[in-house]
This record gives C-alpha cells, structure tokens and sequence, in this order.
C-alpha cells in the first residue's frame, strides 16, 4: 500500500518506505508500566506518514533505513494520521 492511501481507521495496513527522521525517545506511562516511545516519520514516493516506535523497535533501525512494516492500523493524533504496529505487528528492515 502506498502512503497516500492510508485513511484513518484502517487497520491490518502493510507499508515500506524510508526513514526521514526519528525524534527524542521519551517516556510514557501505559497500561503495560513505564514504556519508551519515539516517533518516526516515514516516507514513500506518494508522501510521508508518522509511526511510533516502542522499545527495540527504537534501536532497531536509524534515519536513512529502508523499513517494511504489517500488521499495522491507523490512528489520529492532532489532525495528523500515524501508524502504530502492534504486538502481532512487524517492522523490518530491507535488504539493501
């Protein structure tokens, strides 16, 4: 799926793309306890889409990487769309 084409509400969305950015990891409380989380904005070549990042998933991968994810689903945060992946979720790095 192309990023343009992510709505809000979807769920079960597959999607690659680059890694632009990675904000500051900052802490929040959850239903889990204390959890890290960074956001990282993502683009492919019909636009760019938030998606947080939770715990090793943070390390796991750096601005300029080229990622695939699945099993992600569609939130709305401020008028701005992101991704999150959950526990059945995958993010992966491409091969070059």
């Amino acid at each position: 799926m192309k990023i343009s084409e992510i709505q809000r509400g979807m769920s079960n969305i597959s999607v690659e793309g680059k890694i632009l950015d990675i904000s500051e990891v900052r802490e929040v409380n959850t239903r889990y306890g204390k959890r890290n989380v960074a956001d990282a904005m993502v683009e492919d070549d019909s636009g760019e889409i938030k998606i947080s990042l939770w715990e090793n998933q943070i390390t796991s991968v750096r601005v300029g990487d080229k990622i695939s994810v699945s099993g992600a689903y569609v939130t709305e945060f401020r008028d701005v769309l992101q991704l999150n992946i959950p526990r059945s979720g995958k993010l992966e790095l491409q091969k070059e």
